[in-house]
């Protein structure tokens, strides 16, 4: 094991935030991956940015837009929340809306990859819009990056925040994460504290850039485990990724509907790695996760919010996203439907 300040490993950090700049498609100077799982960072992004009394805009269409409302309240923000069905997202003349409102926003915040849901919000209208006034778009892709597009320059993004542990196929307890030119100035004219020490970005930053100051031990391990998964997925091609990725989701939403489930996400804007299916009211669905975990060793997750007991998300992220996950995941369905 090396020291987190030992040369070689500081050589390996300066590889990780190149990797991830590839893979927010980002020329982005502070970009790098929290000490934290996906929750680390939103609220990284969040409290790094926002001061108390500024009003902060929220798309809530699932549980984790929630999440950054709840966050975005805790560092002191005035809440603005916009609501829209779970499965559904946000069309940017609502956005347009908001601001129109709120022309003091200090942000927008929207979720691209909802994982309570399987929706996938569209991005590039909303950015450009975002991006002539002084507001901030945040986004949260936590199950999003590196399994559908994303271009976090091209999009106008501003503070974009994932996790390890979705299509990157890496295990959970870090956060990449990512802030435009336009979020370093918000965060450098702040006026107040950041609210954690843990996750002052002006501070761990010093350790992330030329001046390698200590601030946190920085998790050995997870980070090597990072610069491995990225290299595969760089080594892959994103846009190769991405077409997986679509294909293999596609094979499965697909072929579950012929076994009566129902997809709870809009069709319009459903994500490929993350399907939220619902079976029939005749059926337990908490039975059958059961049972397909104990008899074939596949685990689903269960419904959240509104979902919870009547629906399932199935991942196909990252290394699992193959023809040959799908086939086996059916054929188990198929036993337990018979059964």
């Amino acid at each position: 094991m090396v020291g987190h300040l030992d040369p070689w490993f500081l050589e390996v950090t300066d590889q990780i935030a190149d990797q991830l700049r590839q893979v927010f498609r980002t020329g982005n100077r502070l970009t790098y991956a929290v000490s934290g799982t996906g929750s680390a960072g939103m609220e990284t992004a969040v409290v790094n940015t926002v001061e108390p009394g500024d009003t902060v805009i929220v798309g809530v269409n699932g549980v984790f837009g929630g999440r950054i409302a709840d966050t975005a309240r805790r560092a002191g923000a005035e809440v603005v929340v916009l609501e829209e069905a779970w499965g559904r997202t946000f069309a940017p003349e609502r956005i347009a809306e908001a601001l129109a409102d709120h022309p003091e926003a200090r942000m927008v915040a929207l979720v691209h990859a909802e994982t309570s849901t399987g929706a996938n919000q569209p991005l590039a209208d909303i950015g450009a819009l975002v991006a002539d006034t002084d507001t901030l778009l945040l986004v949260d892709t936590v199950t999003g990056l590196a399994g559908v597009p994303l271009e976090v320059d091209e999009w106008h993004l501003d503070v974009v925040y994932s996790g390890t542990q979705k299509c990157l196929s890496v295990p959970p307890g870090l956060a990449p994460i990512t802030f435009s030119p336009k979020a370093e100035a918000v965060i450098s004219a702040r006026e107040t504290p950041v609210r954690s020490w843990y996750l002052d970005v002006a501070a761990i930053q010093r350790y992330w850039g030329a001046e390698r100051a200590y601030h946190h031990t920085a998790p050995i391990s997870a980070l090597l485990g990072l610069h491995e998964g990225l290299r595969r997925v760089l080594a892959e091609g994103l846009e190769a990724r991405w077409a997986r990725h679509a294909e293999v989701g596609g094979l499965f939403q697909e072929h579950i509907q012929d076994r009566d489930a129902e997809l709870l996400a809009d069709a319009r804007a459903r994500l490929p790695q993350l399907t939220t299916l619902a079976w029939p009211d005749h059926l337990d669905e908490a039975q059958l996760r059961r049972r397909l975990l104990d008899e074939h060793g596949i685990e689903v997750g269960g419904g959240l919010g509104p979902f919870a007991g009547r629906a399932w998300r199935v991942g196909l992220m990252g290394e699992a996203a193959t023809h040959a996950t799908v086939d086996r995941l059916l054929d188990a369905i198929d036993e337990l439907l018979e059964g």
